[in-house]
């Protein structure tokens, strides 16, 4: 059976990150959607201090209703579980699956900056502080991330660009539709496992929970182990 799978990227990033996990789904005869969110990357032109997580939640709703997309796996990495929740809970009648990659696992009013380790946090608020005019996260260091390879840092660096603060600071609005939805999520464990607690979320949620030995940036790192988490029953 056909699956639409509407891959939607982290932080800093396009839909362009998906380029080395696309092709293997298509291959396995599936329709792919890779949206770059407002504001960001290849749409870095749009984005305006009023760019938050409300604007990347409709971005994804308003793609599952122009292409009128049933049966979806709504994969969403890092940043972009909090999208994920947010399009669950207004189009849970479109998903067959939502996965989040190695990222947030909201409850309803959580926003990201809080769910994230006070280290990480403090560091984000710097950064925002005094690189990002106040409004913008600079991207962070990939080798942080786990990308340790030069090729990929080479291929990635030009084209991340800073993500709006907003998106951080807002509470995602999620609850009993989004939990209706069925739920994978993805574990990278080998880097600094700032999401782990979000892991052991999903399994007190009873999500069913995989592991990737990899670093956060999967889809660029372990591109065929992540495609097939993604296709798997």
């Amino acid at each position: 059976m056909t699956v639409n799978y509407v891959l939607v990227p982290g932080a800093w990033h396009g839909g362009w990150c998906w380029s080395r996990v696309a092709p293997q789904l298509r291959a396995a005869g599936h329709e792919v959607f890779t949206p770059t969110l407002t504001g960001v990357s290849d749409r870095a032109h749009t984005l305006h201090p009023g760019v938050g997580l409300a604007t990347h939640v409709d971005d994804v709703v308003r793609l599952l209703d122009a292409y009128d997309l049933t049966d979806v796996r709504l994969v969403g990495h890092s940043y972009a579980g909090q999208v994920v929740a947010g399009v669950a809970q207004r189009r849970p009648g479109r998903l067959a699956l939502r996965v989040h990659v190695d990222g947030f696992v909201p409850e309803d009013g959580e926003a990201a900056i809080d769910m994230l380790p006070s280290g990480v946090a403090g560091h984000y608020r710097e950064s925002v502080r005094d690189a990002g005019f106040g409004w913008l996260v600079p991207p962070r260091s990939l080798t942080t991330l786990g990308v340790t390879d030069s090729a990929d840092v080479e291929w990635l660096t030009p084209r991340l660009t800073p993500h709006p603060w907003a998106a951080y600071t807002e509470p995602v609005r999620t609850g009993t539709a989004a939990a209706a939805v069925p739920a994978r999520y993805v574990d990278c464990t080998d880097w600094l496992a700032v999401f782990a607690p979000h892991a052991e979320r999903a399994r007190g949620l009873g999500w069913d929970v995989r592991t990737l030995a990899t670093g956060h940036e999967a889809m660029v790192t372990a591109p065929e182990g992540l495609a097939e988490l993604l296709l798997a029953d």
